[in-house]
């Protein structure tokens, strides 16, 4: 059964359920993991990644909402599994010829759920009928949640990226809107960004995406670094959360470090910056391009 390209995901996404479905085998030992991501626009998902499997019968598979154990997931919006595929009364049976050919029995699909709607499945399975067990479902959930964090994530950094690109570019269009009366609030927006970019660039896993995430970056603070002041990445970091109202607490809790991580390169900042306060590093740091 051949895809088509209507309703298509995002490759990076499809990456992401990837990912999540080899770390499921890694932690669980289930032989076999697939899934794949509901298509825009329509009321089905499908799999496109799987590991594990002998056959081609599962791959492409479009699965209707409602619908045997991926659609039934999708329509409730929460794990389920049965202990004989084939035999359950507990589903649909639309998908029982590729379910046999691939030879498999008890079968767990749990929902990918972004902001109340389910973006995605992951499916795990034996060729055994047997109860698959609370280890494996809870490792089955915990995979469908790291990938609802990197969707979040992704679809943070788009909108962010959005948002960068519809402002004016530092430099002399930076100055030219320092004349108009709303001269603050744009600055204020755009150092809202390029903190926001900052923070969040580390946790995307796609090089690709991240590496335009800190072009963005590099529009709003061109990064002159006069004087021979050069500022870890980290740093420059820190000093975004901080140049946002940020305290260390909520900083470390933002970049995903510890407090006391977070007060290391804000000391190691201010002594390059030649800072005795987190203001004047701040400010410093805006002096050298480092920040908006």
């Amino acid at each position: 059964m051949g895809a088509d390209t209507t309703g298509a995901v995002d490759a990076a996404d499809t990456a992401v359920i990837r990912g999540a479905l080899l770390r499921l085998r890694r932690t669980t030992g289930l032989p076999v993991a697939f899934g794949g991501l509901v298509e825009t626009g329509r009321p089905r998902m499908r799999i496109t990644e799987l590991t594990g499997t002998r056959t081609p019968a599962l791959s492409a598979l479009a699965v209707t909402c409602g619908y045997g154990l991926g659609g039934k997931a999708v329509a409730l919006g929460r794990p389920c599994a049965v202990t004989d595929y084939s035999a359950s009364r507990q589903i649909s049976h639309e998908y029982d010829a590729p379910v046999a050919v691939e030879g498999l029995r008890s079968v767990l699909a749990v929902p990918v759920v972004v902001r109340r709607r389910v973006r995605g499945v992951l499916y795990g399975a034996l060729r055994t009928a047997q109860p698959l067990g609370d280890r494996m479902l809870h490792a089955a959930v915990e995979a469908a949640r790291d990938v609802e964090q990197a969707l979040v994530a992704r679809e943070e950094a788009r909108g962010l990226l959005d948002t960068v690109r519809a402002q004016p570019r530092t430099g002399a269009g930076t100055a030219r809107a320092a004349q108009a009366p709303e001269a603050g609030a744009v600055r204020e927006r755009m150092r809202e960004a390029h903190a926001a970019l900052r923070a969040l660039a580390p946790r995307i896993a796609d090089p690709a995406l991240r590496a335009e995430l800190l072009d963005a970056c590099g529009l709003l603070a061109p990064d002159r670094e006069p004087d021979g002041v050069r500022l870890a990445p980290r740093e420059v970091d820190v000093l975004a959360c901080v140049a946002a109202g940020a305290t260390n607490a909520a900083a470390a809790e933002r970049l995903g470090l510890r407090p006391e991580t977070v007060k290391s390169y804000l000391r190691s900042a201010m002594r390059k910056l030649g800072a005795r306060t987190r203001g004047e590093a701040v400010a410093a740091a805006r002096r050298a391009g480092a920040l908006p």
